[in-house]
């Protein structure tokens, strides 16, 4: 079963929860999803309750152990950025899932890196079609 990565804003602000859940359960047909903790309604921006040395050892190893990255990058994370430049520093795949009406700009960094594929969208229904090509 492919092993997917999920990557969402946590400590960056927590306004797309609700969405990371329908990210999240749209993964599931796709592969087993390692982070799902990341659409978890009790996860507030003050992160989880591990320190921080033992959430990044622990993500960093679903991180290696993935076949492919899926980040939503509208919401800025210092996090979410770091964890995409090591997914592309070690070869997998990333899809990068941002709303561009969201009025922010995404980051140079990820918008220009030709190791992610950057998919804009609006609804969760567009989503459908962007992981088929992703995942196909």
């Amino acid at each position: 079963m492919r092993k997917i990565y999920f990557a969402g804003s946590i400590r960056g602000g927590r306004e797309d929860q609700a969405l990371y859940i329908a990210i999240v359960e749209m993964l599931r047909e796709f592969g087993e999803v390692l982070t799902e903790h990341v659409s978890g309604a009790d996860l507030t921006v003050a992160g989880e309750s591990m320190n921080d040395t033992d959430i990044h050892n622990r993500d960093l190893h679903w991180l290696r152990a993935s076949d492919r990255v899926v980040a939503e990058v509208t919401t800025p994370s210092l996090g979410v950025g770091y964890e995409i430049g090591r997914a592309v520093e070690w070869g997998k795949p990333v899809l990068c899932l941002y709303r561009g009406s969201s009025g922010r700009a995404l980051s140079a960094m990820i918008a220009g890196s030709d190791g992610a594929i950057i998919k804009n969208y609006e609804t969760v229904d567009e989503l459908s079609l962007i992981f088929v090509d992703f995942f196909s």
